[in-house]
């Protein structure tokens, strides 16, 4: 296993500090907080400790940005600073990967991609940034009527934990690239690769202001930024019961909020499905991040007829999957802290004392006597009632429930709460589009997983949120239509 570090001895930047107008700044109060390596268990670095005065000093940094240089310049211009973000932190790759492992756990190769996947979506956004149009309304000839695409002002970023980069990208991306200014609040338990975008957007040029990162707790720090009456917008991810909070939040502000709040995904897997494939696609769905993805294959509905055999082929596959520290590059880091290790152990357990079955792994790996580790596991034999079939557990853990019928497979999905994402593996296109149109959520992915990019809309229905980010839909969060009417 990979020797004991903290960032210093790493040669990794990790300022006490918040950003705020374009300046690195300790918390008002002068009060941190520790971040902790999950693969060792121990501390990494401090980070600042924002409150409500901070987040007040940022919300009034972006709002004076918005009426100052910003504004003026061009969409062209806007798109070509974003574009130089993108190149700055390519050229920061491997530390923003080893950070990122660093803080959350994940193996190396997966931070890496996680980096090459937020160039590609500020990219994606900077190439729209002088393409967002409006519209001329036909209302006769003696009026000229047209529409105009503003930018919706200060916005807020509430970034997860799980990906905590990629998450701040996905949102702050079309947010610059539609003009807004952004206040970005990362997880407490991951804070240290949003102040390095902090340092890519000094050394990229975009102005003091537009972009603002104030590192704190979810109730000190986040709650602030929800209620703060200068803030327009609202970006979250994250769990249903906060998710809940930060939109009642926003009502009482009448601010829009897009939210995206977990799963607990279904795929169905049909008798004429091609298991080789499904069993490659649910191993990285399910275990991939170590589980802690809300948009993870946890929830396999499994035709009797080939119930046994898919458990079989996935049990043996995930037997060959190494666990160990993210910098070892191994197929599976810790989960990401010490509250998240006795959560997913406490459905794992409960699903035991409850009758379900171990299929494969569920505990800590042998070789491992420190960090929060835990084996690719599966569990069978579940009533569709209980706990560890109807919650999200967000870790390394496959459920696995049987169907007869295609109603009962239906049902079975549609059963839950959430509404995220879904799966469907079978031979027959008719049974695919059917299920499709009658599952519940909001992307329906057939014979593959993690189907999309930053062109393709993604987002939940029922308890997994509102609103869709990626693609066009996604900067039309950051706009607001202004209509203009003309009488000749």
């Amino acid at each position: 296993m990979t020797a004991t570090h903290d960032a210093a001895a790493l040669g990794i930047e990790t300022p006490r500090t918040l950003f705020i107008d374009g300046a690195f700044e300790a918390a008002a109060s002068g009060a941190t907080f520790e971040t902790v390596d999950p693969s060792t268990e121990n501390v990494l670095a401090q980070a600042a400790r924002g409150d409500a005065t901070d987040v007040d000093r940022a919300v009034a940094a972006a709002k004076r940005a918005t009426r100052g240089p910003w504004r003026d310049i061009t969409p062209a211009e806007r798109g070509r600073m974003i574009f130089r973000l993108a190149d700055v932190i390519l050229a920061h790759k491997e530390e923003i990967a080893r950070i990122e492992t660093l803080d959350v756990g994940k193996p190396l190769k997966e931070s890496r991609g996680d980096v090459e996947g937020v160039v590609a979506t500020l990219r994606y956004n900077a190439g729209a940034a002088d393409k967002l149009e409006g519209a001329t309304i036909p209302l006769g000839r003696s009026v000229i009527d047209f529409t105009l695409l503003e930018s919706a002002g200060v916005t807020a970023h509430i970034v997860p934990w799980n990906y905590p980069l990629g998450m701040l990208a996905r949102s702050v991306g079309p947010a610059l690239a539609a003009g807004c200014t952004t206040v970005i609040k990362p997880a407490e338990q991951s804070p240290l690769s949003a102040m390095l975008f902090a340092r890519c957007c000094v050394e990229a040029g975009i102005p003091p202001g537009v972009v603002n990162v104030v590192t704190g707790f979810g109730e000190e720090a986040g709650a602030a930024l929800v209620a703060h009456p200068d803030v327009r917008g609202i970006t979250f991810t994250g769990s249903v019961e906060t998710g809940r909070l930060v939109y009642a939040g926003a009502a009482r502000g009448l601010k829009p909020a897009v939210l995206e709040l977990g799963g607990k995904n279904p795929v169905i897997i049909l008798p004429d499905a091609d298991l080789d494939r499904a069993v490659v696609d649910i191993l990285d769905g399910a275990f991939g991040n170590s589980g802690q993805v809300c948009s993870s294959s946890s929830r396999l509905i499994l035709h009797r007829s080939i119930h046994d055999e898919f458990l079989d082929r996935l049990a043996e596959a995930a037997s060959r999957l190494t666990v160990g520290a993210g910098l070892d590059d191994c197929d599976l880091g810790p989960v990401v802290s010490a509250e998240q290790y006795g959560r997913v152990t406490g459905y794992i357990a409960e699903g035991g004392r409850n009758g379900a079955r171990l299929r494969h792994g569920g505990g800590r790996p042998k070789h491992l006597g420190r960090g929060y580790f835990i084996e690719p596991t599966i569990i069978d034999r579940v009533d569709p009632s209980h706990v560890v079939s109807r919650e999200e557990i967000f870790g390394p853990v496959a459920v696995a429930l049987s169907f007869d019928t295609m109603a009962e497979a239906t049902a079975l999905a549609n059963g839950l709460g959430y509404g995220l994402v879904a799966g469907v593996y079978t031979a027959d296109i008719g049974t695919a589009l059917t299920l499709a149109r009658d599952i519940e959520a909001g992307s329906v992915w057939i014979n593959g997983w993690f189907i999309g990019g930053q062109q393709a809309p993604t987002g939940g229905i029922k308890d997994s949120g509102i609103g869709r980010e990626r693609g066009l839909p996604g900067i039309m969060n950051y706009l607001q239509i202004k209509n203009v009417g003309i009488r000749l």
